[in-house]
């Protein structure tokens, strides 16, 4: 079996494992960062819209495709409510392939096709394009989202997953908002639509345990949007994927540190988790070089800022989780205030 020796080996070229490739590189540290798919970014598993504070990140990739200002809140009722919400709307696929250029760019080494199979300690078995390598790296890395299998090798239990699906048609008008759709229709989860210039992304979220058949839901949701003039009949793609919503999970492991996804930093309500793999990416990196270069403190000095920096949000988020579990499939699941306690939208949210 073919050897590489390696200071840190990054698993996951996403977001996150993009950044933190990218820091520990320009620290001097040689970074090989390995993905398992053909093409890094595809397919896009996202409905592609970030906030604000990741507008460095968008210029640096080019891959904004439009700003929003707002977001319109749909509740089971029909009532709307709408609140100043600005952000971006991406090319998710050309942000991670920027972002895993910067880190190309700043002397990491990208292998495609290639999937992390297992850890003894010292070193990591990687399947690259049907060859097996030992990969012996000074520090793991795992930034391989939601169904990770860095946490997976030291025995980090799965992660509780709401699954999502998405269609993306025409946008018929330019519109400037995110939609959001409250409804007992998606247990566990939303429907949305986000503009994207002449497309939208339109799709929908639930948690299996209370909803098994997303298709049904969106064909209606889709429907429902184009009896209100907004998108066309057309379905130009079609996607979905996983979301971990069970908060936080240790993150530092021996020679090892969690990522983005991995690490249990998406938000359990909303889904959001691209600012938090960046954010996160970042500072795993300067964690790794700092700790290589002889501070002892480091990763547990990461692992507080993540806890302090995402904490309670995620926690909140958890908590809102759990009262509306309760009330799925049930008459309170059809008042809205009992959704409007349980999205971010609405002072109740925040509420003791």
């Amino acid at each position: 079996m073919r050897v590489v020796d390696c200071d840190v080996l990054v698993v996951g070229v996403g977001p996150g494992g993009a950044a933190a490739a990218r820091a520990t590189a320009t620290a001097g540290l040689r970074t090989l960062a390995i993905d398992k798919r053909r093409e890094i970014g595809v397919p896009v598993q996202c409905a592609e819209f970030v906030p604000m504070p990741l507008m460095r990140s968008v210029r640096e990739t080019l891959s904004q495709v439009q700003e929003v200002s707002g977001m319109l809140t749909i509740l089971p009722s029909g009532a709307r409510e709408h609140s100043v919400f600005p952000g971006l709307m991406i090319d998710r696929a050309r942000f991670d392939q920027g972002l895993a250029k910067l880190a190309e760019d700043a002397g990491a080494e990208i292998w495609q096709r290639s999937q992390f199979r297992s850890w003894d300690g010292e070193i990591a078995t990687v399947l690259q394009e049907q060859e097996a390598v030992a990969v012996r790296p000074r520090f793991l890395l795992g930034a391989d989202g939601p169904h990770s299998a860095v946490a997976e090798a030291f025995g980090v239990p799965p992660q509780p997953i709401v699954f999502t699906r998405q269609y993306t048609v025409p946008l018929l008008q330019p519109y400037q908002d995110t939609d959001i759709f409250l409804s007992d229709a998606f247990p566990g989860g939303y429907g949305w639509l986000f503009p994207r210039g002449p497309v939208a992304n339109l799709g929908l979220g639930a948690d299996r345990r209370f909803a098994d058949n997303l298709k049904a839901p969106l064909e209606l949701l889709h429907q429902q949007m184009q009896e209100r003039g907004l998108v066309g009949a057309e379905i130009l793609g079609r996607t979905g994927g996983a979301i971990p919503v069970g908060g936080l999970r240790p993150m530092v492991h021996e020679r090892a540190l969690l990522i983005g996804d991995a690490a249990g930093l998406t938000h359990p309500i909303t889904g959001a988790g691209i600012p938090a793999a960046v954010i996160s990416g970042e500072a795993a990196g300067r964690a790794v070089a700092a700790w290589l270069a002889g501070d002892a403190d480091a990763l547990q000095e990461y692992e507080e800022d993540m806890t302090d920096q995402f904490g309670p949000a995620l926690q909140r988020a958890i908590e809102r989780r759990r009262a509306l579990e309760a009330v799925w499939h049930q008459p309170a699941a059809q008042e809205d205030r009992v959704m409007r306690s349980g999205w971010i939208a609405f002072p109740e949210y925040f509420a003791a």
